[in-house]
């Protein structure tokens, strides 16, 4: 089967044996973004030398701008009620069966609805691993999202913008203007998880990349890793200790962050690859009982 995550600004295919493996994969920049509706085209572009007769996709292509739109499963929920949400999608220029995984919801304390779209399926390839008991999974990302599982399920989870309000801070305020590039400075980035930690506003402390800065307590070149201290420890506020065991799901460089900030806190977490997501999304074309 070709396993398809098809994120707002990538897409990444990944052909699977029957065991579930991965047998090859390719990645394209033509996300939902990129693609303006052109997805059948994209689809085959990019796969059309692999013969599977089965795609199954997950993440932004299954939206409301997406391909099809497929309703999301209000949480709690599992492997096979996620599954049993899974919707066919028929599109006369593609010869193959398309199936799309639906996002997850839930809502808080407070009546707020909170959403995922592709997230859900890398969870699902974690659920057999965590065991019975409370988990708490931390996925980064542009829109970093905190699961709380407890005995194989989502029971709900919370989104942070984190990875956005990095982008948009850098790239249009006043604060990115006094940054360079540079490689990532692990004191300036463990000086902004340690102030985050403290009483006081974000939105106060964001003001202070500007005035160390000014003062020269931090140099240009370490604004950017200070800044990205401030927003992921002040994010990483929100995770309760008592909440169970910590896992991060992340690319490498992201996943490094995270886990060393949550290592400053003292909150050690284990970490789980990021193409997780093909596992995803074979146990869910197994739990749907697809033909592969």
């Amino acid at each position: 089967m070709i396993a398809i995550d098809w994120g707002s600004s990538s897409l990444r295919a990944f052909r699977l044996d029957r065991r579930g493996q991965i047998v090859d994969s390719r990645r394209s920049d033509q996300g939902l973004l990129n693609a303006n509706g052109r997805f059948a085209e994209v689809l085959e572009a990019l796969v059309h030398d692999w013969d599977d007769a089965l795609v199954v996709m997950a993440g932004m292509v299954g939206s409301r701008q997406g391909w099809k739109e497929v309703p999301y499963v209000q949480a709690p929920a599992g492997l096979h009620e996620i599954a049993a949400g899974m919707q066919r999608l028929n599109d006369a220029a593609i010869e193959r069966e398309l199936w799309l995984v639906p996002g997850l919801s839930c809502v808080d304390v407070h009546g707020v609805p909170d959403v995922m779209r592709g997230e859900e399926t890398q969870l699902c390839a974690l659920l057999p691993l965590l065991g019975p008991g409370t988990h708490r999974v931390v996925l980064p990302g542009t829109h970093s999202k905190h699961a709380h599982v407890v005995d194989g399920r989502i029971e709900r989870f919370s989104t942070f913008m984190t990875g956005e309000l990095f982008a948009v801070l850098r790239q249009h305020s006043l604060l990115g203007r006094m940054m360079v590039e540079a490689p990532d400075d692990a004191a300036a980035f463990a000086e902004g998880v340690a102030l985050a930690g403290r009483q006081g506003s974000l939105l106060h402390r964001l003001f202070s990349v500007r005035t160390r800065a000014l003062f020269d307590q931090l140099q240009p070149a370490q604004l950017a890793s200070y800044l990205s201290g401030l927003l992921i420890g002040s994010e990483l506020q929100d995770i309760d200790a008592e909440g169970g065991p910590l896992h991060v799901m992340a690319a490498d460089g992201l996943a490094d962050a995270y886990i060393s900030a949550l290592a400053l806190l003292g909150r050690p977490a284990t970490r789980h690859a990021e193409d997780s997501v093909a596992q995803g999304l074979y146990l869910l074309a197994r739990a749907r009982e697809l033909p592969m």
